[in-house]
């Protein structure tokens, strides 16, 4: 047979077998077709060399004017102001003129000798440091001039005045001025929540130590901040921030007076709030106008620590359990001690282990005691009010280290001081001013209120 032939009818079968496999298994074709298409596209891409292509890249560039119309004009005309530069900074007790004056990045050997020679200007290095120095200086760094401001010079202004002493460049030289001015209030807010100390509370709330001295007075007769305080006790705080030509101060704590509170401890709430009646010195009333001050005060020492309380103790110089019939204060010799109310210097002087000792008589067959002083500033037969200097702390007498020791008797038998000034009369707010007192009250509650939102946004509670 002719192979042609043979070659014709073998396609000729392998067509017609194929033809049944793709009627029978289209699938399995495709399947086939497709791995084999793609092993052929890899095997292309695996052989293709890699040329460069050296055809340009289109490029497109576009430019839009960015600075506002006029803008070289307002350049040259800043460039034709003289410059002023601004500096503040704190008196140090070490400062000299040139050290202070260096600090602050001025360069101006004649400013720093008439701060030596001027006796105005020379105030300002004198005494404390702590003064608030602000100064302006041209672009060369010489002193155009310079502000201080510092506590008032009397004790009784300090809380309403401060001095500012101004050196100023005049002619070919510098003038010197000094002046009081008045302090201004702001009103600020605060609250916090007690885990251990009051103090602890208020410097976690960032509220000054001053405005937690007020509040710890101000509820003395409502709470023994030193026995009867309680871990998760609450307060609020109003109270005046001092400022001077719109500057915090750095003296008296930066602040005034606690204006108002709110305190809640062991489930119970109390109020107060500052309000002056007349001529009145001014005082703490709770918000149904009854005086947070009672005929006797808390503690004969502002907010102290208490080393022993009206109790049994062993005593620390006989070795004996006895009861101690008092208060124990311990405090730094030289703490000023006051007088627990009105009354009648019975005693001052020398009394056995009570070392420098006063007795003073009040009403009610009442009698308070302060031992171991390492002064006396009263006399027998000298009639004191309430609050009044009587003495300073010491360790006269049988006494360890300084503390004072405090006893209160009612007909020569000694009771719990704090039991007596809680029990004490109190004052309230005569009817002629009331009217007035209530608005104050109203506005009060709704400052202590966002004082208390504080506490909730600052502690999450």
């Amino acid at each position: 047979m002719n192979p042609l032939d043979l070659l014709d009818g073998a396609v000729a079968s392998a067509s017609q077998r194929t033809g049944r496999f793709v009627s029978r298994h289209p699938r399995s074709l495709t399947a086939a077709v497709v791995i084999a298409l793609g092993g052929f596209g890899a095997t292309a891409f695996g052989l293709a060399p890699l040329e460069a292509d050296d055809a340009p890249i289109a490029q497109r560039v576009v430019t839009e004017i960015v600075a506002p119309a006029g803008l070289q004009a307002q350049v040259e005309a800043l460039a034709e102001q003289e410059l002023e530069l601004y500096r503040t900074d704190l008196t140090r007790p070490s400062d000299t003129a040139e050290s202070l004056l260096r600090r602050l990045n001025v360069n101006d050997p004649g400013a720093a000798a008439f701060l030596r020679s001027d006796a105005v200007a020379r105030q300002l290095l004198d005494g404390r440091g702590g003064k608030m120095v602000q100064v302006r200086t041209n672009a060369s760094g010489e002193l155009d001039e310079l502000v201080a401001r510092f506590a008032a010079p009397m004790p009784e202004l300090v809380s309403t005045r401060f001095t500012r002493l101004k050196v100023t460049r005049f002619g070919g030289g510098f003038k010197a001025t000094r002046e009081l001015a008045p302090l201004s209030a702001e009103v600020r807010m605060g609250s916090g929540v007690v885990r251990t100390t009051l103090f602890a509370a208020t410097d976690a709330a960032d509220i000054p130590d001053a405005v937690a001295t007020q509040l710890a007075e101000a509820f003395a007769t409502d709470v023994d901040m030193h026995r009867e305080l309680r871990k998760g006790a609450t307060f609020s705080v109003v109270y005046e921030a001092l400022t001077a030509d719109g500057e915090p101060i750095t003296w008296n704590a930066g602040v005034g007076r606690l204006l108002a509170a709110e305190f809640v401890n062991d489930g119970q709430t109390h109020s107060a709030v500052w309000f002056k009646e007349g001529d009145s010195k001014g005082g703490y009333y709770d918000l149904n106008g009854q005086s947070k001050l009672r005929t006797f005060l808390s503690s004969p020492l502002e907010f102290s620590r208490v080393t022993s309380g009206f109790s049994m103790r062993m005593h620390p110089v006989l070795n004996t359990w006895r009861a101690h019939k008092g208060v124990d204060y311990a405090a730094p010799t030289g703490t000023p001690v006051r007088a627990m109310g009105n009354g009648v210097v019975e005693f001052a002087g020398w009394q056995n282990g009570y070392g420098n000792v006063v007795h003073i008589r009040h009403a009610n067959d009442r009698e308070t005691v302060y031992a171991h002083l390492s002064q006396i500033a009263v006399a027998p037969g000298q009639r004191i009010e309430q609050g009044a200097l009587i003495g300073a702390v010491g360790a006269t007498g049988w006494a360890t280290g300084p503390h004072l020791h405090f006893e209160v008797k009612i007909g020569g038998v000694q009771q719990d001081p704090l039991a007596v000034a809680q029990g004490s009369q109190a004052v309230a707010v005569s009817p002629a001013a009331r009217a007035r007192f209530a608005q104050l009250a109203q506005a009060v509650r709704t400052q202590l209120q966002v004082a208390q939102s504080l506490s909730s946004t600052t502690y999450g509670e």
